[in-house]
């Protein structure tokens, strides 16, 4: 390998998944020159350590991509849409985990356990998006059995965390936890119902055709 560090910039650095993306590159060591942490209006001006090192959280912008290499975009579909171009103008690469650009036929659909030889296709838009959570880890088992021989069919039950929601729905799930146990009254906002000790039996809106959004996802992945 060689010795090329990167300028990387995380976009949605404050979310839950971005917080994430933070803690695999100090986990994996990986090459970093400079890293720049990126958010919305109402985060900016907080500060996060990342390898020991204390960094501002800056306004996701446009222009915030200027000398970047990779661009790690989880700041959800519509900030992907409105400012992945850019990032590409600017010479990043964008690695987008939102749905924005996942049915994009000229955007390679990766899971590098499973097609890594789709990911140079990027050079087209300058763009890799990966599938929703549900699809990646549905796959993986997935793959092998339709080497050996081809899928006909496959029903598929997810039981998702509150994570997949996002922070605030993570942050519910806990003070409603704590509120149950004192006999308190639940607080109910991130979502349309009580989600401590409970299931909901759907994830996002109904379409048209009887499935959920979430269903749809997975499919069409």
């Amino acid at each position: 390998m060689s010795g090329k560090r990167f300028n990387v910039a995380v976009a949605g650095a404050t979310g839950a998944v971005g917080g994430v993306f933070l803690q695999i590159l100090a986990e994996r060591k990986f090459p970093i020159k400079n890293l720049r942490l990126l958010a919305s209006e109402r985060s900016v001006g907080k500060r996060l350590t990342f390898a020991g090192e204390d960094l501002p959280v800056e306004l996701l912008s446009k222009d915030s991509f200027k000398g970047i290499d990779i661009a790690l975009f989880s700041a959800g579909a519509s900030r992907s849409k409105e400012f992945a171009a850019a990032a590409w103008a600017s010479g990043a690469v964008v690695v987008d985990n939102s749905s924005a650009f996942r049915m994009e036929p000229d955007i390679p659909l990766v899971v590098p356990e499973i097609n890594p030889q789709e990911i140079g296709k990027y050079r087209q838009r300058g763009i890799i998006a990966n599938p929703n959570c549900t699809t990646i880890i549905s796959i993986m088992p997935l793959k092998p059995l339709h080497d050996f021989g081809t899928l006909k069919r496959v029903v598929a039950s997810s039981y998702q965390a509150t994570s997949g929601a996002g922070a605030k729905a993570m942050a519910e799930l806990v003070a409603q936890t704590k509120a149950y146990a004192k006999g308190e009254p639940l607080e109910v906002s991130a979502f349309k119902h009580q989600i401590a000790f409970n299931v909901i039996p759907h994830i996002d809106a109904f379409l048209d055709n009887g499935y959920t959004k979430e269903e749809m996802k997975m499919t069409n992945e």
